[in-house]
């Protein structure tokens, strides 16, 4: 059974239904507390009663400074959402790590920004070096992946879409929510990563729910494809693409085959004051919702809770 490894500014610790048992460990990064994870499994069986979880403050269990680089249109539903026909080749961005925080800390909008979107995603936690070159099998996973985030890949679509920039457009400070937990898996919990089902709500309505079975590129070959120019090492972070029903759609055909005739400026401007009668982008005072699980809570992340805020507000 997975391990749920929750990190505050205390330190770590392993959650244990509604109690929280801390990891005795010297580990500050997450690559050092999986290099020590006999210090996990003894609180893990610990005697000790712990703590309650809801006097924790959750950090991100994933620190920083670390890669983070992201599958983009992982999953069919999202696939078609955005116009894709046909096959669709792997491709990978990379995000900076400075945009991850906590998972109850506000997403930040920046005042330029006008369409801001969810995309919940699960994420893979490196445990070993992906060294360039890698060929990883279904079978070779326990080797390289230590564990499972919840992500969540929010997005600028207004800067993504007119600077074809998605390294800027998911960057911002705030703008990869992971966490509560690291849910740290034994090889046998690999069999059952095609029941983990994503869900995303934005103010208690439902927007996003599709389990993994719903994705392109499924992790081994992902790490394949990407180990063919990149390394990645212990603690580095993959988000593996996020389900359909995100705001952003691709407008119909008609409409898309007008707007290539157009000058950029001009496309872009009528794009998005269609765009701007959407009510799914999100806006300051939205809370989004995220949760990872497998239906029999074998594999379970826990729950994200990310309110949205401006520059000029204070989170609360």
């Amino acid at each position: 059974m997975s391990t749920n490894v929750l990190r505050t500014a205390d330190g770590w610790w392993v959650a244990r239904r509604d109690r929280a048992v801390p990891v005795q460990t010297k580990a500050v990064t997450t690559a050092e507390l999986l290099s020590d994870r006999d210090a996990v499994r003894e609180a893990a069986v610990s005697a000790d009663a712990g703590v309650p979880l809801a006097d924790l403050t959750a950090l991100s269990p994933v620190t920083t400074p670390c890669r983070v680089v992201a599958q983009m249109v992982n999953y069919r539903s999202h696939a078609r959402d955005s116009g894709f026909t046909g096959d669709i080749p792997p491709a990978f961005f990379r995000k900076a790590s400075g945009s991850v925080s906590g998972p109850a800390d506000a997403v930040v909008r920046p005042s330029h920004v006008k369409f801001l979107d969810y995309e919940i995603e699960l994420g893979l936690v490196m445990g070993a070096s992906l060294p360039v070159g890698t060929v990883v099998e279904e079978r070779d996973l326990p080797s390289y992946v230590a564990g499972l985030v919840i992500t969540n890949d929010v997005s600028a679509r207004d800067v993504q879409l007119t600077k074809t920039q998605f390294y800027e457009s998911k960057s911002y400070p705030t703008f990869t929510p992971t966490g509560p937990y690291l849910a740290l898996l034994e090889p046998e919990d690999f069999a059952h990563l095609l029941a983990l089902r994503l869900r995303l709500s934005v103010n208690g309505a439902l927007r996003q729910d599709r389990t993994l079975a719903d994705m392109i590129v499924r992790p081994a070959q992902a790490l394949t494809l990407l180990a063919r120019f990149q390394t990645l090492g212990p603690g580095d972070l993959l988000l593996t693409g996020t389900p359909g029903g995100t705001a952003l759609k691709a407008p119909p055909k008609p409409v898309e085959k007008i707007g290539a005739l157009l000058p950029p400026a001009v496309k872009w401007k009528a794009f998005f004051k269609s765009q701007a009668k959407n009510p799914h982008y999100l806006h300051t005072g939205d809370v989004m919702t995220a949760t990872i699980a497998t239906p029999d809570g074998r594999i379970d992340l826990g729950e994200q809770r990310t309110p949205v805020t401006d520059t000029h507000e204070t989170p609360k």
